[in-house]
């Protein structure tokens, strides 16, 4: 639904006001803070609707009964009765489980407001409140349309359970043999297959030059909205290619893409029995192991930083590639088995961004997501790509259509408009082993996390709505992948060296070349030095200026081998094994003894 929300005061009385869609769904969910009696939470549908059913879910406060009245004109209203008397309605005995309570009788009416007769008492009331009902003809066709959004795009709005889902990649795959792929990157604990579709104009190959991009949905189940955009960008990629839209062939031909629409198909399912009137705020949020995917990843942070504080070891542990702790690979460990198979997904791909979609708010998170400082629950915790990381969550955010929008509404309590819809997400809310924070630590990959929309399950009445406000977003962050600098790391005689080190002057994060010798180095515009290097090789040292335009600049190295790796090639080729240093010196001094003796 399209919302406005504020508080204002009016005798006394906090409002907050919903604007609903009203059709067939009314929602999402709308929050008001109400503090000050008499509280009231009014909604206004912008047209005629009739409404049969209301649906409250609460959070940290909930409300356990309430009356509700309904008016044409906002300034008489009428009780919703049971025979004679005024209906108290039953609200909430806790926070996560809906409550949905049918009128006597369908009303009729353009406004709805909900009073609040008793509640969990400890200062306030958060209600989230959504109407079940329909659109009535409106004679005058005054509200007919107003301010709602329209999409041309024929793609398939709807929820898709697993079997839809496989059977709509499927699909895609069809109309698109040549320039996708579908294949999975293992099982659920229920079994379940996590289906990821490729989409390059080489499916199923790395081609040397081409970055590598991802987008994860689902990690927790509830959140559902974040699958079906990927499902209806997948379509959307399909479709465009064949009309040969211009700016989508130039994005499959120079790219590997790799979707991912259900991390927590097991979450999903339980999920989509709810639907989105009873799916609640966390009913199939964690696995089916009750795992929450999104911080189940090796705590990395912290290996870091004990080591940068302890200088003496600092050494040991790299500012890049760090190693998973042995603990954390054993079978005893607490890790979902989705987490494992991501893990081995992005240890296999040499991704160089991906974007994990989530629900519940407008705002693209980017690490570090843990504080570093000890008992803090929130503090901002840069990395040393932070001007980086704050473009690409920029990017996102600025081309989505309400996350900058100052008119708007906050979904919940935060407003994140404020620093233009982006958030370090430690400053937000700590959590120790997110997938962005293990993604930049273990992988060359720059991950963030981007909350698509307010609602985590809305309507699919509202899906065409979202897509239109995700759709340039989700695109223009894919083409970010291309900036910066890439190039291929080589030796003397033009072969490509894998995991030779990529570090920039000024910038204390180092990546790695792939298997082919390539390379891809996020950056914004400006000139950097860049060194390469690799064991058994001199090191070489170039500037690379990074343009303002679209395109990776194009920043190679050919390495020569040192002396010893040298020598060490020559006694090789000719079948002799190359003596150890410390050997050789035990061996002249052996010589010089004798012939002093």
């Amino acid at each position: 639904m399209g919302r406005s929300a504020g508080r204002g005061h009016r005798e006394g009385e906090q409002w907050g006001q919903a604007v609903t869609q009203c059709c067939p769904l009314l929602g999402p969910k709308s929050d008001a803070q109400l503090t000050a009696p008499p509280r009231l939470l009014k909604g206004d549908y912008s047209k005629m609707c009739g409404s049969s059913d209301v649906l409250f879910s609460f959070r940290s406060d909930w409300v356990t009964s309430y009356k509700v009245m309904v008016s044409n004109d906002s300034h008489t209203w009428v009780t919703v009765k049971n025979g004679s008397g005024d209906m108290i309605f039953e609200g909430n005995s806790e926070k996560e489980i809906p409550v949905l309570n049918e009128l006597p009788v369908p009303m009729v009416a353009r406004y709805i407001r909900i009073n609040p007769r008793s509640w969990f008492d400890n200062g306030s009331i958060c209600m989230r409140m959504e109407i079940l009902g329909c659109p009535l003809p409106d004679p005058n066709n005054y509200y007919h349309r107003r301010n709602e959004m329209t999409t041309t795009d024929d793609l398939d709005f709807k929820h898709h359970n697993y079997k839809e889902m496989r059977q709509l990649m499927k699909v895609v795959n069809e109309m698109c043999p040549n320039i996708t792929r579908i294949y999975n990157i293992g099982k659920s604990h229920q079994g379940l297959k996590l289906y990821a579709v490729e989409i390059s104009d080489h499916p199923g190959e790395h081609e040397v030059g081409e970055p590598e991009f991802h987008y994860i949905a689902g990690a927790h189940g509830n959140e559902v909205l974040g699958r079906e955009l990927t499902l209806l960008l997948m379509q959307f990629l399909c479709q465009e290619y064949l009309a040969h839209n211009a700016r989508i062939v130039h994005l499959v031909e120079e790219t590997r893409i790799h979707i991912l629409p259900s991390l927590n198909p097991d979450g999903y399912e339980k999920a989509y029995e709810g639907g989105s009137e009873l799916g609640g705020w966390s009913l199939g949020r964690w696995t089916h192991d009750g795992i929450d995917i999104n911080n189940n990843f090796p705590d990395l942070n912290t290996l870091l930083w004990e080591a940068e504080d302890r200088k003496n070891i600092a050494r040991k542990v790299p500012n890049h590639y760090i190693a998973i702790p042995e603990w954390f690979l054993s079978e005893n460990a607490t890790v979902a088995v989705e987490t494992r198979a991501v893990i081995a997904w992005m240890e296999k791909i040499p991704f160089v961004l991906g974007g994990n979609l989530q629900g519940g708010e407008l705002v693209v998170a980017y690490p570090y997501d843990m504080v570093r400082s000890l008992w803090k629950t929130q503090e901002p915790s840069p990395t040393p790509d932070d001007h980086v990381f704050r473009w690409l969550a920029y990017s996102y955010a600025s081309t989505h259509r309400l996350m900058t929008d100052a008119r708007r509404r906050v979904c919940h309590t935060e407003d994140f408009q404020k620093e233009d819809g982006t958030v370090n997400g430690a400053s937000w809310h700590t959590v120790a082993g997110s997938l962005n924070d293990f993604s930049y630590l273990h992988t060359n990959c720059f991950e963030l996390s981007i909350y698509v929309g307010c609602d985590k399950y809305p309507h699919e009445s509202e899906l065409p709505e979202e897509w239109e406000n995700n759709r340039e977003s989700l695109i223009v962050f894919m083409e970010q992948v291309h900036r910066g600098i890439k190039g291929v790391v080589r030796d003397f005689h033009g072969k490509g060296i894998p995991s030779a080190v990529i570090s920039v002057e000024g910038v204390n994060h180092d990546i790695r070349t792939a298997s082919d010798g390539d390379y891809w180095r996020l950056l914004n515009p400006g000139e950097y030095v860049v060194t390469a290097k690799a064991e058994g090789f001199t090191s070489s040292t170039k500037n690379c200026m990074v343009g303002y335009d679209m395109g990776a600049t194009q920043c190679d190295f050919t390495l020569s081998k040192t002396n010893l790796a040298r020598i060490r090639e020559i006694m090789e080729k000719f079948g002799k094994q190359p003596i150890s240093l410390p050997a050789r010196r035990l061996k002249l001094r052996g010589r010089k003894r004798r012939q002093r003796g």
